[in-house]
């Protein structure tokens, strides 16, 4: 079971769910993309859906279960249309999706996001990311949490003194053949309900379920819930065969 993070957060994100998820059976892997958490910017050109596949390699992981939020959404999504004999499910939590065009809500936010930047306002950046992603249902403790790992992620990637480029594999979305549960939170943007929403149209084995309660990060807002709602997907698409964990 690998968990992929959102471009807002890092592994920390998967906190309240890979204990669960490893007690339920499953070897829980969870890694830092680059440039994020505890993993420095790349150094040469990349792909972050190599970069999990070459991971699995390493592990001696032969097929996986994949879980991405937001971003990590994308790269499972990536990873499993380029290599779909590598998944044995997905599990999206607001995904974004390759070959995405951003609506007027997310280039609204964008832009003001690389205005903050520019003028060194990270705290602001920080607060606008916040304020964006979380829905209702968040407390304090949970919006420190997202604003911790968002500052790391700033702070990592800010320091870089040469950016390189990230190559895209091949994401024909026909291709995947896993089975996939595709949600989305009725609080979040309109990009990523809407990517949500479609995906039984792209995917044969796709359905979809909107959460009335949820904004961009339901891992984080309700953690018991969407850690039931995961068991329950995997239990039928793919059923654990032992507990172990891995960082």
């Amino acid at each position: 079971m690998v968990l992929l993070h959102s471009g807002v957060c890092d592994r920390r994100m998967w906190d309240p769910q890979w204990t669960a998820l490893a007690a339920a059976g499953y070897r829980v892997i969870r890694p830092d993309l680059r440039g994020f958490g505890l993993s420095p910017v790349a150094d040469r050109p990349y792909s972050d859906a190599d970069d999990v596949a070459e991971l699995l390699r390493t592990l001696g992981v032969g097929r996986a279960a994949l879980a991405g939020s937001s971003y990590g959404g994308r790269v499972a999504l990536e990873l499993a249309a380029s290599r779909p004999e590598l998944v044995t499910a997905l599990a999206l939590l607001c995904p974004a999706v390759p070959g995405q065009v951003p609506g007027p809500e997310l280039r609204s936010f964008a832009g003001q996001e690389d205005a903050l930047l520019a003028a060194g306002d990270v705290e602001g950046a920080v607060e606008l990311n916040v304020e964006t992603f979380l829905g209702p249902e968040a407390g304090d403790e949970t919006r420190g949490r997202v604003r911790a790992m968002q500052r790391r992620a700033f702070e990592v990637q800010l320091a870089a003194t040469e950016e390189f480029p990230q190559t895209r594999p091949e994401a024909d979305l026909a291709r995947i053949t896993a089975p996939c549960l595709a949600v989305s939170g009725a609080h979040d943007l309109p990009d990523f309900r809407e990517i949500a929403a479609r995906l039984p149209e792209r995917l044969p084995q796709a359905r979809h379920v909107e959460l009335p309660w949820a904004g961009h990060l339901p891992s984080l807002e309700r953690p018991a819930e969407v850690t039931e709602l995961l068991l329950d997907f995997l239990r039928v698409t793919a059923p654990s065969a032992r507990a172990n964990i891995s960082h």
